[in-house]
């Protein structure tokens, strides 16, 4: 029953966009799945980060945060791989945390720019899940998660995604995903590939009898480097 509870959380959290833009959640981040994966471009889906020794780990998810409440739900799935490929472990993650996010701003234009490398703006279930209130933001987000694989135990670790559109460092420059385990340290910290987005929750102001006041944007404070 736990594995179909996830498993379900999944599907709605990468089709359920209309109710991820009613949450309390003040972003959308997508991980290499949905509309981002071009069966044209292999390097699209999933997302990989890979180990000085050779191993790799493939991701893909959804999910939704706050990053006033660092509150965060979302899930995806894993594969754990040698460097020749083998099968290690497969299995489910579920993030738990958001450990900081920084913004580098919105990209207004971006998906329509890219074009392919964002999806094709096609109808049916991969159509882009945005609205006119949610605008493709780049930024950088630490996630603590928890992967769940087949077989053995649960660990967590930290998930570093890092959406290259906006005003980026030039440091941060490369799109992709990294992870690092808490118990051993094992980091796979080189981005292989894959898409990930970041869609902001852009609140609609009506006019005031009282002007109101602004809020600073989401997501200034840098995040600790890993």
């Amino acid at each position: 029953m736990a594995w179909v509870a996830v498993l379900s959380l999944i599907l709605s959290l990468c089709s359920g966009s209309a109710r991820a833009q009613l949450s309390s959640a003040n972003y959308t981040f997508v991980v290499a799945s949905g509309f981002l994966c071009d069966p044209g471009d292999s390097g699209s889906c999933p997302a990989v980060a890979k180990s000085a020794n050779g191993d790799s780990y493939e991701i893909s998810g959804a999910g939704t945060f706050d990053t006033e409440s660092k509150s965060v739900k979302a899930a995806g799935t894993f594969h754990h791989k040698t460097p020749n490929g083998n099968m290690i472990e497969t299995g489910v993650w579920t993030a738990s945390e958001l450990i900081s996010f920084g913004s580098y701003g919105i990209a207004p234009n971006a998906l329509r720019q890219k074009g392919p490398a964002y999806g094709s703006p096609r109808l049916g279930p991969k159509r882009m899940p945005t609205r006119a209130s949610s605008m493709p933001t780049g930024g950088l987000a630490i996630f603590r998660i928890l992967l769940m694989p087949v077989s053995g135990p649960t660990k967590t670790a930290l998930l570093r995604v890092n959406c290259a559109l906006g005003d980026v460092p030039s440091e941060r420059s490369v799109q992709g995903i990294r992870l690092i385990f808490e118990k051993g340290g094992n980091e796979f910290s080189e981005e292989v590939g894959g898409h990930v987005l970041f869609l902001s929750r852009q609140l609609k102001v009506s006019p005031p009898a009282k002007a109101a006041q602004q809020e600073a944007p989401p997501g200034l404070a840098e995040p600790p480097q890993n």
